[in-house]
């Protein structure tokens, strides 16, 4: 797969959609925002232990478009001044991260301002790892949401809803991206899937992969549904392997700079 092409190919359904979502999205979130705030959750009553579900950052790690996400440059060394700082530069949506629904919306919620009660949430973990084996584009459907439901009970509007394919595992080798032909190759959410969670009153989803849509799609259905509707997206989780699907609160730390479209961010779960 072209990556120089498929970028593009963002680009201009990005563009060509930016008219019908303009006035929507602004819509939208400020009526999902005022939802969530009337009917707020109850979250877990944890334990005490804490679940980081951030990946160590660096220049190394994969990005879409294989540029490396940040850049450590040391601007005050301790050995001449007794202190050190270094100078970041960083691209947004690189690492562990979150999408805002500015990132797929010309006007939508910029990162800094999602509401602070749609970081903490209840988190609800579908497992498709096993289909992910056999298909390693294999994308989280209404099916998936059913069969959890009917398994675990309802999910609480308000929640952020993870995918789990076991992808995290892959992280420092090249199968996080691609495939032996070098074409993005990774599980996603299918757009019946957040079609349905979002008729549920679901506030975010997350994956452990590089992207909420399948390394195999064309037309980032969910991008380009999702994150205009008001609702956020977090990217590259870690160890969701060691939670409970149910029964966690999870801690999205999203960056504060405003107008952004999202960026790195520290996700912790208490259990």
């Amino acid at each position: 797969m072209c990556h120089t092409c498929v970028i593009e190919g963002v680009k201009s359904n990005m563009l060509s959609r930016r008219s019908f979502f303009a006035g929507a999205a602004a819509t939208t979130g400020a009526a999902l925002a005022a939802s969530l705030a009337a009917n707020r959750p109850a979250l877990a009553q944890n334990t005490g232990r804490v679940v980081d579900l951030t990946h160590a950052y660096d220049a190394k790690f994969p990005t879409f478009d294989g540029v490396p996400g940040i850049e450590m440059d040391q601007a005050v060394a301790f050995d001449e001044h007794g202190y050190q700082l270094y100078k970041l530069t960083i691209f947004e949506h690189t690492g562990t991260h979150i999408d805002a629904p500015l990132h797929f919306s010309k006007d939508g919620t910029s990162v800094d301002e999602l509401e602070p009660q749609s970081l903490v949430c209840p988190l609800c973990i579908i497992d498709i790892s096993a289909k992910a084996k056999d298909d390693p584009n294999a994308a989280l459907d209404a099916e998936d949401v059913e069969t959890f439901v009917s398994a675990h009970g309802e999910i609480p509007a308000g929640a952020l809803v993870a995918l789990r394919s076991g992808w995290a595992k892959k992280v420092g080798t090249p199968g996080f991206r691609n495939d032996a032909s070098n074409a993005f190759t990774f599980p996603g959410f299918a757009k019946s899937a957040t079609d349905l969670l979002a008729e549920r009153g679901v506030a975010a989803i997350g994956v452990d992969t590089l992207s909420l849509d399948p390394g195999n799609s064309t037309d980032f259905a969910v991008h380009n549904s999702w994150l205009p509707g008001g609702r956020y997206g977090v990217e590259g989780l870690a160890n969701l392997e060691d939670l409970p699907v149910t029964g966690a609160t999870i801690v999205v730390g999203a960056p504060k700079h405003r107008g952004g479209t999202g960026g790195p961010a520290r996700v912790l779960a208490l259990i």
